[in-house]
Order: C-alpha cells, then sequence, then structure tokens
C-alpha cells in the first residue's frame, strides 16, 4: 500500500528567502488528502520535492509505492506536444526514454535505407516492448476513448493544442487512474475541468484505492472528495503545515477554534511572562539593599530564563490580508445587446440582453463556446467604438461569428483571461508595471503602487516580474489592474481557477460591491452561487437563460 512521510522539509529560495520552514505530515495509506493554503505559501515547491524534482535544503520524505505525477501546466498546454506526449508525461521514466528511442530511430529510418538504422529501430521496439509500452497503450486506448471519444491509434499524434484545457485534464487524469501507479499527486486538477468533469474526478476519486494527494482550492471538490485536509500556513520563518482529519464541511470550523486556542494560550503566556519579570525586578530591587534576598532573586531569574528558553506557544498563523475594491461607473441601461449572434462552429444562433449592474454566470461543457463568447465582447463586440475598446493591452484572438453583439454607451471591458497568458506583462517586476502605467491606466507613485500591492497581499513580490508570480498571484495582478484601469463589465474567464480560498472569498465581495456589469465563465459551483443570472451554452449548440445554474454534460458524454 501506498504512503508518504513528509517530515520538517525546510526550502529556501535563490534570494535566501526561506518557503518552507519546516513541513511535517503524513498521506496514510488509501487516503484522499488535500493540500491546500494562500498563493506563493510553496505547494507546487512542496510537490516538486515530494515528487524529486527538487531536494530540500533540510527535512526528509519517505514514501512507499509507485508514484504518478499530473503536473500544473496539464490544461494549458501550448506547445507542439501531442495526444501522445501528454499520455507520456504520467508514465515512468524507463518508458519516456524508451518511446523518445522508437520516435527517433522511427523518424531516421523514414530517410535512410541504411540496415543499421533498420537495426536499431527494430531494438528500440523491442525495448519499448519489454518495457511495458504494448501493456501501456492498451491502457491509453481506454483512456483516449473515456475522454476523447476516439481510439489512441487516431488520437496519438493529434496536436495537444486542439484540446480543450478541460479534455487535456480529463486524458492526463484518466491515464493516472486508469495506470498502474499506487500514488498519484495531482497539482490542481480539477482546474480547466467543467462540472460534469469535476463530478466525475469526485466519484473517481472516491472509488479508487490509490493513495492521492492534490492540490485545490474548489471549495465543492474539497467537500465531496477529501477525506484529510493539510493547511500549508504562512509564516515569518516559511510556511508550516496543520492536518485536519476531515472534510472541508468541518474545516473551517476546527481551524476556528484551532486558531481561538492559540490565542488562549498565547494570552496565558503572555501573563505568565509578565508575572515572572514582574516577579523578578521586584527582587533584584530588594537584593540591592538586603543580602538575604540574593537567592530568591537568582530562583527568579533562573525560573525567567527557564520559561524563555521553552519558548511561547505555537503563534497564530498568518493570514493573507487581500481587499479586492473593484470600482466601475455608471453606464447605459444595456451594457450588452445580442441579435442573432452566432459563434461560427459553436453555437446556433441566440438573442440576449445584458443590463447595466447584472451578474451574469456564464455556463456549459468544455467547447461549447464560452470564451470565445468573452473575447468577442472583451474586444468591443462585433463593431465597436472607441470607447469599447478594451482596458489592457491584452492580445485578444478574434473570434469569427454572424449576427451582432454591441456594447452599450461608455462600456469600457476589462478582460480576465483564463490562461493568464499575458506577455504584455512579461519581463517587468508588479512595482514597475504599476509604477509607469500605460495607455489605459495612469502610473502609480511607488507609495502608492505598494500600497495597492499590500492589498491584495502581493507586497512581498512587489521586486518580482510577473511571469515568476503563482499562478494564484498572477490571478490577483490581473484583477489589481481591472480595478486600476476603469472598466465598466467585467469579462472572467474562470477568474477563480487559481486562487486561493481567501482570495476567492475577496473576489466575490469585490464583485458584490463592484459598480458596473459582471459577466463570468466559470465551473466553480461555490463561486456560481453569487450570481443573478445565468447564461447556458448547450452541449446541442442552444444557447439560453436560466435563473439557477445549469451544468450540462460533456459532448463525449453526450455521444456515448
Amino acid at each position: 500500500m501506498a504512503h508518504i512521510d513528509v517530515t520538517d522539509i525546510q526550502y529556501f529560495l535563490s534570494d535566501g528567502t526561506q518557503l518552507l520552514g519546516g513541513v511535517t505530515f503524513k498521506v496514510t495509506s488509501g487516503s484522499k488528502t488535500a493540500l491546500i493554503g494562500p498563493n506563493g505559501t510553496g505547494k507546487t515547491t512542496l510537490f516538486k520535492i515530494i515528487g524529486g524534482e527538487l531536494k530540500p535544503d533540510e527535512g526528509a520524505v519517505s514514501r512507499s509505492g509507485s508514484m504518478g505525477i499530473m503536473r500544473q501546466f496539464v490544461g494549458q498546454v501550448r506547445d507542439e506536444s501531442t495526444v501522445r506526449d501528454l499520455l507520456l508525461s504520467t508514465a515512468t521514466a524507463e518508458l519516456v526514454a524508451a518511446a523518445e528511442k522508437v520516435a527517433t530511430w522511427e523518424q531516421r529510418m523514414l530517410t535512410s535505407d541504411d540496415e543499421k538504422v533498420h537495426m536499431r529501430y527494430a531494438e528500440a521496439i523491442i525495448a519499448w516492448g519489454d518495457a511495458g509500452g504494448y501493456e501501456l497503450e492498451n491502457t491509453w486506448d481506454k483512456v483516449c476513448m473515456a475522454a476523447l471519444g476516439v481510439s489512441f491509434d487516431r488520437a496519438a499524434d493529434r496536436a495537444a493544442t486542439t484540446l480543450s484545457g478541460g479534455e487535456q485534464k480529463r486524458l492526463v487524469l484518466e491515464a493516472l487512474f486508469q495506470g498502474p501507479d499506487e500514488l498519484l499527486l495531482l497539482d490542481e486538477p480539477d482546474n480547466y475541468l467543467d462540472v460534469p468533469g469535476k463530478r466525475w474526478l469526485e466519484e473517481r476519486m472516491r472509488s479508487s484505492e490509490k493513495t492521492v494527494l492534490f492540490i485545490s482550492h474548489d471549495r465543492e471538490l474539497l467537500d465531496n472528495a477529501a477525506t484529510r485536509i493539510v493547511t500549508l500556513e504562512p509564516g515569518h520563518g516559511g510556511a508550516t503545515a496543520w492536518a485536519h482529519g476531515g472534510s472541508f464541511s468541518s474545516y473551517v470550523q476546527a481551524r476556528k477554534e484551532r486558531n481561538e486556542r492559540f490565542e488562549e494560550l498565547r494570552k496565558r503566556w503572555d501573563e505568565e511572562h509578565a508575572k515572572l519579570k514582574e516577579l523578578v525586578n521586584m527582587y533584584k530591587t530588594k537584593a540591592a539593599f538586603r543580602s538575604d534576598m540574593a537567592n530568591r532573586y537568582h530562583a527568579a531569574q533562573t525560573r525567567l530564563d527557564k520559561f524563555l528558553e521553552a519558548g511561547p506557544p505555537q503563534a497564530i498563523p498568518l493570514e493573507q490580508n487581500v481587499t479586492m475594491r473593484l470600482k466601475g461607473g455608471r453606464t447605459g441601461k444595456r451594457a450588452v445587446v445580442a441579435e442573432e449572434l452566432e459563434l461560427t462552429g459553436l453555437m446556433k444562433p441566440f438573442s440576449t440582453e445584458i443590463w447595466f449592474g447584472d451578474r451574469v454566470g456564464v455556463l456549459g461543457s468544455n467547447g461549447s463556446g464560452k470564451s470565445h463568447f468573452l473575447r468577442l465582447l472583451a474586444a468591443g463586440g462585433s463593431d465597436p467604438d472607441a470607447e469599447h475598446l478594451p482596458v489592457s493591452d491584452v492580445v485578444i484572438a478574434e473570434v469569427k461569428h454572424a449576427g451582432s453583439v454591441k456594447l452599450g454607451a461608455r462600456i469600457r471591458p476589462g478582460y480576465f483571461a483564463q490562461t493568464h497568458s499575458r506577455p504584455d506583462l512579461f519581463g517587468r517586476t508588479l512595482l514597475e508595471i504599476l509604477h509607469r502605467g500605460d495607455e489605459h491606466r495612469s502610473g502609480l507613485p511607488r507609495e502608492a503602487a505598494a500600497g495597492a500591492l499590500d492589498s491584495y497581499g502581493l507586497a512581498g513580490q512587489s521586486e518580482q516580474k510577473f511571469e515568476s508570480l503563482s499562478g494564484g498571484q498572477q490571478a490577483r495582478f490581473q484583477i489589481l489592474l481591472l480595478q486600476l484601469s476603469g472598466a465598466t463589465l467585467l469579462l472572467l474567464d474562470e477568474p477563480t481557477d487559481n486562487l486561493d480560498l481567501h482570495s476567492g472569498e475577496a473576489l466575490e465581495r469585490a464583485i458584490n460591491a463592484f459598480e458596473g456589469t459582471v459577466m463570468a465563465v466559470t465551473h466553480d459551483r461555490w463561486f456560481a452561487k453569487s450570481f443573478d443570472r445565468f447564461l447556458v451554452f448547450g452541449s446541442d449548440g442552444s444557447v439560453y437563460e436560466s435563473d439557477e445554474p445549469v451544468w450540462e454534460e460533456t459532448r463525449v458524454e453526450r455521444q456515448r
């Protein structure tokens, strides 16, 4: 049976900052353990240490059972990888090496008649079989049928970029759960999955005998799938870990009670410390005049020294202070008007009106056209006037469509991109971006810029370049830019995917206070509860309105 034992892991960043300050916890055999914590506390770094990709500065990780890993990048593959490459990312190093040899000699054989080349290709094929490659391909055939609805032979050379983020995730998750590994490390497995996909993941985790350690910020998933929750808690000497032996439904109350106990213990310690110091000072004063008090003074001093040597009780964990203030502004009554709008190849024509102040959740399965719709609005609609141009330099791909969608008076779209692909921000520190401003946004004095970053929990990252931030930190910074931009229509594409629990709640509060219109594509069931109305992109290409969230099955599931 598989387990993980993490003991006193300490890790320092290249600038000397201590990221992990003695992390200790266990993942018991067969458990489904969630690793949570504020963005930037080191969850992904800890995963890399457990997976053997990084070495800790101190401490050790021991485990039993073979281990399969899903990296955080899955769901946002934009290179030349194929479906075969994605599946190979879940295989052992031996199988990966064998596959690379087969690919190398196969390519050379196509351009050479040399007998030696053909022999090397034959040897590579034999090595692939000896490593278990053909058995793995049988598994991959089942995986591709389940995730994509086609066989492995048909899907193998398909470019990963032709798959949606959810399809990439589902493919890799199917491979891991159907594979031989007894222990799985899953870094944000729910990102990019639609709700039926998340429900599938919850059921797969519950029914699997594998031991699973996973990172997630999805409150529904945590409540439905996790049997144990480990929290990385930031501290002045790096993050430490606290384990809660239950699901998310009991986590919030347990954490509150724990922090209250720490507060009470610290209060008692401070009171005892004050009494001992007072006693020492009293005997010290008396000993200056009475020699018979010297022994009592030294005894009191020894008692105080031992008390201080033992140290105070564990400090209350630092809480990340994230305050989002999305301002907005008054606009015309009609914010968005769509007339017989059809996204080419994705959806049937539909018409709708979005009014000033509406909070609209855009729901539907992966690949149904939700993100395309948001991008069309983000670019200003069908025939944008100057006032409708986006409030950032983010590059928005053209969306082919028929019919029309127009933005109302004084509508300035502010776009939050799901993949956080912002080359316009690359190569610059956060302070530099805010200080210089751009054609859409005035620059801030350095002190004001530092204050803005602090309100978003990013003060410690002010001198970091945007691309070096964690996914959640990039998300918070993009929301800060929207705050400063003067947007009156917020277009948010999966904004909570990389936000930690505290930041997600802060975003919900900011949206509630925003003076303007909000449209958000989301698969976050908890987040969706805060919206007023819903635009549902059906799997059959229809688009319809609903007063309640509607989570349709994916197209692959409907085909089966």
